[in-house]
């Protein structure tokens, strides 16, 4: 079974840094992509960037661009988020999520996620 478990968040004033981990349990190969999600109260949950396992590739929504960086350690199976110059409107919980699929975008083609981690940042 798998488990994926997020720490990092916590409260902090726009412009500061952040460090987000999620390690899994139960992974194996077949899991070809990584990612991390976020969802403000009252909107809808949306893909943050991805790590796909072949090629190691990572992507990043265009509002997080430049400012945040998706990195992976295989030995630790640990997903990171460095977040950096983080805006108030960067406030949500932050989920990590895994898929078997090599090209998984939409939240519903990921079937693991992990319990969230809520990042606030303060004007």
């Amino acid at each position: 079974q798998v488990q994926l478990v997020e720490s990092g968040g916590g409260l902090v004033q726009a412009g500061a840094s952040l460090r987000l981990s999620c390690t899994g349990s139960g992974l194996h190969v077949g899991f070809l992509t990584m990612a991390w999600f976020r969802q403000a109260t009252g909107k809808e949950r949306e893909l943050v960037g991805t790590f796909r396992r072949i090629g190691g590739s990572t992507d990043y929504a265009d509002f997080v661009k430049g400012r945040f960086t998706i990195s992976h350690d295989n030995a630790k199976n640990t997903l990171y988020l460095q977040m950096s110059s983080l805006e108030p409107d960067d406030t949500a919980v932050y989920y990590c999520a895994t898929s078997v699929r090599p090209d998984a975008v939409a939240p519903n083609t990921y079937i693991a996620w992990g319990q969230g981690t809520q990042v606030t940042v303060s004007s």
